[in-house]
């Protein structure tokens, strides 16, 4: 239940693009077709999806403090924390020249169409975002780094592909002169962030209840207590 719950807390609530507004240049840039959309956004969930879980086994086994006391206890007091942006990069850099690679060997028009966006990947803020935001959060598990990789490129994917869905419908629209171009683009994406704010509702309604219940339970409770306290009062 808890990795289920991370999975669709990283797609809807914490979406990379509509509540962290990362990765904006690809999503702008390269949404102006469904299938060049497509073509990143699985990318960009291929990299997260190994990039996040690898970062994780480097912060806890190298990166935090005391983190190489498995090496020995003379090591337990280093901290190599300073070096987590320049070992993240390194692991993303790799994956996107893995991606790079496969993308031009065997989609030939998908690399082309793609074209300096591809590489860009390696510098793609929704890319490392989501390796510090792994670490920032402390996520304890292996399994669960995972699932926040896949849901939060899962995300992005669902971001980009909504609005070039969009952008290709209102090609054939009367959209008024000033705003065309990006100017309804930022306007669609506002009014999809805020439709995406929504969905936070998902897990938090269940908690306030639980907590109205627990009130509930509580009141009733200091009534019961009071009526005996009451009770044996009137009996000596």
């Amino acid at each position: 239940m808890e990795l289920l719950e991370l999975f669709f807390k990283s797609i809807f609530i914490d979406n990379m693009v509509f509540a962290t507004f990362l990765g904006m240049c690809s999503y702008l840039a390269v949404s102006k077709k469904v299938s060049t959309a497509v073509g990143l956004g699985a990318a960009v969930i291929f990299v997260l999806a190994i990039t996040v879980p690898l970062n994780w086994l480097l912060d806890q086994y190298l990166l935090q403090p005391g983190a190489l006391s498995w090496l020995g206890a003379e090591y337990a007091d280093y901290d190599l924390s300073f070096l987590s942006f320049i070992m993240f990069i390194a692991t993303i850099a790799t994956m996107v020249q893995l991606v790079e690679i496969v993308v031009e060997k065997f989609s030939p028009s998908l690399y082309n169409s793609l074209g300096i966006f591809l590489p860009l990947i390696a510098v793609n803020c929704a890319i490392l975002g989501g390796s510090l935001f792994m670490q920032s959060r402390e996520i304890p598990t292996f399994g669960q780094a995972t699932v926040y990789g896949i849901g939060s490129g899962i995300g992005w994917f669902l971001a980009i592909l909504a609005i070039a869905a969009i952008r290709e419908k209102i090609r054939y629209s009367n959209v008024p002169a000033p705003l065309r171009g990006l100017g309804i683009t930022f306007i669609i994406t506002g009014l999809m962030a805020i439709g995406f704010m929504s969905f936070g509702g998902m897990l938090t309604g269940g908690e306030e209840e639980t907590k109205k219940e627990d009130k509930t339970v509580k009141v009733e409770t200091s009534k019961n207590d009071k009526e005996l306290a009451n009770n044996t009062k009137i009996t000596k």
